[in-house]
């Protein structure tokens, strides 16, 4: 099955065939950085995260483009509220997404841009859009004039008629039309402002992702990305200034957009003040359990937020968390070290992939093994790969791909407890690689360490509690063994009793 994604520009899902062969490229909007980032920003960021991931999974070569609009209005009047210089404000929150990002274990972008560093593009764009006869200049501000665009409403599927001012769209009865918008806007006194041939002033909210996206992509680029709030009227600008602007449709050949977060039933916003940091969340759970939270609904379907929801996330999470663990210690207790350690997708992602599936497909095509054990470990392995395959490939199903990697879990559990140790480390080694390999993927085990979790005299005093802990058992002294048990369980510390004996770990 080949890649099948959902354009919102025809309604439906198509083939996906990229501009360049071997090379998809992306641009997503991001934040407008006023304030502390919150879930609603971390939807679209893991989304795409585990979308660039898997097509690099594919073969691609991907090349990401994440905007800051460090210029708008929301970020002139809270300036104006904390007397800071709107872009020093803008630069301090832009900064504090980049960290929340990295602590949330999303891989950076592989451009940012902002829109104060472009505005040599933006003007030229504008002046671009004037001269063809599209943009009309007004006492110093520049708006687009939408019945020169033919196609204008394609997208949102919206005609002339039923545009109205408001919103986002700039009330003034200068216009031509109630659906004109601004390009470039005069300056007013106190505001950040650039010179440009129609005065001083700075762009209006849609033209930046043009000019930028035009300038790091080029037309005709592959993916758009951003939430369903910004399919208008800010994507069908983009498209109308755009494609008005080269002559050369389409501009964009897939575009994507996620469904919103959402709290009590309204859209997770800093402007509505209803919103849950990520960092609060980040010092109650592991960054995994978010994504786990964020991907186990298909990327285009609304998510309400509820702090249950989470947690039941990360009983999910410590589940998968724990089958990692388990494999891992499997192959130490044979002797082994794995030959590569999972350490979060990073740019070796792709290699590692490509590597190991042709592992799989070479010890898919060798001898048959006469252990039933092996036989069916390898058969879930393959398994988990096709069903990845067929999820990821069908409108980047996350959600799907996650039930797939659940029954690679209670597989590969049922493999550690049943194999043989004289079947030697290969199955075990590859399975535990390829296991850490789609975790990644999907930023699961961002932060989880391979190192033995304890050593030195902390891995002393904890055998010798497991040991009084066995001897209270033995002597059916269960009050006094339930109570270590518990007393440890409050600081993090699970036992589990197994056949081979009382083992211990720290809680995910």
């Amino acid at each position: 099955m080949s890649l099948r994604v959902y354009n919102t520009l025809t309604r439906q899902k198509e083939a996906f065939v990229p501009r360049d062969p071997g090379r998809v490229g992306v641009y997503v909007c991001g934040v407008t950085p006023y304030a502390q980032s919150h879930v609603g920003h971390a939807r679209p960021s893991v989304v795409w995260d585990a979308i660039r991931n898997y097509l690099e999974y594919s073969g691609y070569q991907v090349r990401l483009v994440q905007n800051f609009t460090d210029v708008d209005d929301k970020i002139i009047a809270r300036s104006a509220e904390a007397g800071i210089p709107a872009l020093e404000l803008s630069a301090r929150y832009a900064a504090d997404y980049l960290q929340t990002m990295d602590n949330l274990g999303v891989r950076p972008a592989d451009v940012y841009v902002k829109v104060s560093e472009h505005m040599e593009d933006i003007i030229r764009m504008i002046q671009g859009l004037v001269d063809g006869g599209l943009a009309y200049p007004l006492g110093g501000d520049v708006y687009y004039d939408v019945t020169k665009f033919a196609d204008y409403g394609k997208l949102s599927g919206r005609s002339l008629e039923d545009l109205r001012a408001g919103a986002r769209i700039e009330v003034d009865e200068r216009k031509r039309n109630p659906g004109d918008f601004a390009l470039w806007k005069a300056a007013k006194p106190g505001e950040p402002a650039w010179p440009s041939p129609w005065g001083p002033g700075r762009p209006g909210w849609h033209i930046e992702c043009s000019a930028m996206s035009l300038r790091y992509l080029g037309n005709g680029f592959d993916f758009h990305g951003g939430g369903s709030d910004l399919i208008f009227p800010h994507h069908e600008n983009e498209i109308a200034q755009s494609e008005g602007y080269t002559g050369q449709p389409p501009f964009v050949h897939y575009w994507l957009h996620n469904g919103l977060v959402n709290l009590s039933a309204e859209k997770m916003s800093k402007s509505l003040g209803n919103v849950v940091s990520i960092d609060s969340l980040l010092e109650r759970f592991q960054p995994g359990v978010l994504h786990m939270f964020l991907l186990t609904t298909h990327y285009r379907g609304p998510l309400d937020f509820d702090e249950d929801a989470v947690k039941e996330a990360e009983t999910g999470w410590e589940r998968l968390a724990n089958t990692r663990r388990n494999l891992l210690e499997a192959l130490r207790e044979d002797g082994q070290a794995p030959r590569s350690a999972a350490s979060g997708w990073g740019r070796d992602g792709a290699v590692r992939s490509a590597a190991l599936k042709r592992e799989l497909d070479a010890m898919a095509a060798g001898p048959q093994t006469s252990d039933a054990a092996e036989r069916e470990a390898l058969e879930a392995l393959l398994a988990s790969r096709r069903r990845l395959e067929e999820a990821m490939d069908d409108d980047f199903n996350t959600a799907l791909a996650l039930g797939a990697f659940f029954d690679l879990s209670r597989a590969l559990n049922t493999y550690r407890s049943q194999r043989r140790p004289e079947s030697g480390t290969a199955l075990l080694d590859l399975a535990y690689r390829w296991y850490a390999l789609l975790g990644d993927m999907f930023g699961l085990f961002a932060g989880v360490k391979d190192e033995p979790q304890q050593g030195g005299m902390g891995e002393v005093a904890m055998q010798i509690l497991l040991e009084l802990r066995q001897e209270a058992r033995q002597q059916k002294n269960w009050a006094l063994a339930d109570r270590i048990r518990d007393r440890l369980a409050e600081h993090g510390v699970v036992i589990e009793d197994t056949a081979a004996g009382p083992k211990w770990k720290l809680k995910s």
